[in-house]
């Protein structure tokens, strides 16, 4: 292969276990609890409810981030299993070694965290994530990395003492296949050998470019195709909708649609950036927007779901626009070679009704930086649980005085 030759590949692999995993062709909108449950056996991981509310099925998927494992939890209910290439797997299955369990698990026994059970895999691998990610964390930040977990008998009480507890016991086994070093090694190498992916199963197709020159000749080729990056709409239009989704193509892989950059005065999220990552962006520089960071949806759907897939689906639960609105927020889109920007409020033309045409895609949200006169900045949101929950009221307000 040439220096800068991107090659396709047929089928995906992703790490399991400490070790390379590659899946038999299955239906490119096959959901990662799907295969884990009906294919690979793992009954660890639960369905309550089939849209990334309950976090019974939450697991845990690791890729690098300069150089470094990122753990993320993610709803393998509305997961898509083609987003796993090239990444790390962990299922509470995985979790333990031989008869040790991990310091989470014996966290969780120990404060007598679990009644029925069905729920505890998802708290375990919400707390694994949270667990390999940071050293140390306060009762507030457990709480917060439960946010995307229910438990309906046991209270929470004694699984946030879990949470701390967990901190308590040396890992017991740091030489096997949870062992930082050797899976940074095997991502590494397959980072660097970048290629482009499509998979074709029974007359439907997954396509996820490397660059934006490539996603522009998809769409152009498919303008019917369904764009997805973190799954967290798509996967409900599955697994509640039972839509028949013939072409899906992903933004995951598209350099430069991962990237937060600031320039003359604007902040600039890309299309495929997390919710939460561009949320601490965007409080970073309006720090009134914290609460609205902490109550959207929940850190599983935050860390899945993307800010430009949030703005092009134009759903009525969408809690960003408001906010956005407000900031005087404008977007770029982008068809083939040709580029267009427009304020948000004009994007928006009707209920569920974008400005957008066949074949065109939503390449970054740019939004200004504050000065001197940004002025009072409010947003408020109304619903029945803090977090995880769908608003009544959303409402942003940005006052800028005279005098």
């Amino acid at each position: 292969m040439n220096a800068g030759e991107v090659t396709v590949k047929h089928s995906i692999t992703f790490m399991l276990d400490g070790q390379a995993h590659t899946p038999q062709p299955l239906p490119p909108d096959t959901t990662l609890l799907n295969y884990l449950r009906e294919h690979l056996y793992r009954k660890g991981t639960k369905e309550g409810c089939a849209e990334g509310d309950c976090g019974a099925c939450t697991v845990v998927v690791a890729d690098l981030q300069h150089g470094r494992l990122r753990y993320r939890a993610l709803n393998a209910c509305i997961q898509l299993l083609a987003t796993l290439d090239g990444k790390a797997l962990f299922t509470v299955e995985s979790l333990q070694h031989g008869k040790q369990l991990h310091p989470v698990q014996q966290a969780m026994v120990d404060c007598h965290a679990s009644q029925c059970g069905f729920c505890t895999p998802g708290f375990v691998m919400s707390l694994f994530a949270l667990y390999q990610n940071q050293p140390n964390a306060s009762r507030l930040q457990i709480s917060q990395a439960l946010s995307g977990n229910l438990c309906r008998c046991t209270g929470y009480r004694p699984i946030l003492d879990a949470g701390e507890r967990m901190y308590e016991y040396a890992h017991a086994f740091p030489n096997d296949d949870l062992a930082e070093t050797a899976l940074i090694t095997t991502l590494t190498q397959w980072a660097q050998q970048p290629h482009s992916l499509l998979l074709e199963h029974d007359g439907k197709r997954f396509c996820a470019p490397t660059s934006l020159d490539e996603l522009a000749t998809l769409l152009e080729r498919y303008p019917d195709a369904t764009l997805l990056a973190g799954a967290t709409d798509v996967g409900l239009w599955i697994t509640k909708q039972h839509r028949d989704l013939l072409t899906l193509i992903s933004l995951n892989n598209v350099a430069g649609l991962d990237q937060i950059t600031t320039h003359a005065g604007w902040l600039e999220i890309a299309a495929a950036v997390s919710l939460e990552a561009a949320f601490q962006a965007i409080v970073a520089h309006y720090p009134p927007l914290r609460e609205l960071h902490e109550r959207f949806a929940s850190l599983p759907i935050r860390n899945a779901g993307t800010l430009g897939g949030n703005i092009a689906n134009g759903s009525p639960i969408g809690d960003s626009m408001p906010a956005l609105l407000v900031l005087g927020a404008r977007i770029r889109l982008r068809k083939g070679d040709a580029t267009r920007e427009l304020p948000l409020e004009a994007f928006y033309l009707a209920y569920q009704q974008q400005d957008l045409a066949a074949g065109e895609f939503v390449e970054a949200v740019r939004i200004p930086l504050p000065n001197a006169v940004t002025g009072l900045l409010r947003c408020y949101k109304i619903s029945k649980r803090f977090e995880q929950d769908i608003s009544a009221v959303c409402a942003a307000f940005h006052i800028q005085l005279d005098a």
